[in-house]
């Protein structure tokens, strides 16, 4: 069982409050602050995690990765047919399968587009991803805390899921029979070229916003909810500081 880092900064910051309620005099004042301070920085930072995925009505900038979504599938369609016609000479491949039936054929222009996927580089997919976290409310906040650096432990993690979820799209399986049907209409390399980019657009068609957000949002969550741990704890410092202040300003 995970323990969501957020329900416990944010909940100790509240018992802090109710605490600093039940003491009496000065003490309770500092301790009120802190709790107040303290659950204003883990709920904003929070919030900030939770517009990256949801809209939120009245805030300006929420739900910015749904949002930007074309770009990053664009990007995603960039990357696989670079890799897989860079890889494969489709004119020379064709050529050089002359007498093989359309089945043989279309399970090795398969068999090809999943290795081209195995070597997909999708490090510059993530940079993306960055550039619109940083670019959200999200991103000063994340400046204070090291920018790009800061999230520069899901790099490893957003590949290796985004690399399963298209290997289980462009799995050798569902493409062979498609591009049996594209092979066996006899066209020349360039327009088999073509349809086999209306091919691969229609299957990434099939991602969503959705898919995209489930791929990445619980990564992204249990990475970041350390950030609305030291929300709540540089909140609940500044809280204490300025009640000890305003305690010896006034005596």
């Amino acid at each position: 069982m995970t323990v969501d880092k957020s329900i416990v900064s944010n909940g100790f910051a509240l018992l802090l409050i109710v605490f600093g309620v039940l003491l009496e005099g000065s003490a309770g004042d500092i301790v009120i602050s802190t709790g107040l301070f303290a659950l204003s920085g883990g709920v904003t930072n929070w919030l900030a995690i939770h517009m990256l995925f949801e809209r939120v009505p009245g805030l300006y900038g929420s739900g910015v990765i749904p949002l930007r979504f074309e770009e990053f599938k664009m990007g995603i369609r960039e990357l696989i047919m670079e890799q897989f016609f860079d890889r494969v000479d489709l004119d020379s491949f064709l050529g050089s399968q002359t007498g093989d039936d359309s089945s043989s054929m279309s399970e090795r222009v398969a068999t090809e587009i999943g290795k081209s996927l195995d070597g997909i580089d999708l490090d510059s997919a993530f940079d993306r991803l960055l550039d619109v976290i940083l670019a959200s409310s999200f991103g000063g906040m994340l400046g204070m805390l090291g920018g790009r650096d800061a999230l520069a432990g899901l790099r490893e993690p957003f590949i290796a899921e985004m690399k399963d979820y298209l290997v289980s799209q462009f799995s050798p399986e569902q493409l062979h029979e498609r591009i049996e049907k594209l092979i066996s209409g006899g066209d020349g390399a360039i327009s088999i070229r073509g349809k086999l980019e209306e091919m691969i657009d229609s299957r990434l068609n099939e991602m969503t916003p959705e898919i995209v957000k489930s791929v990445i949002q619980n990564m992204i969550k249990k990475h970041l909810g350390w950030l609305v741990v030291w929300g709540a704890v540089f909140g609940g410092l500044i809280g204490c500081g300025v009640s000890v202040f305003e305690l010896l300003v006034g005596a």
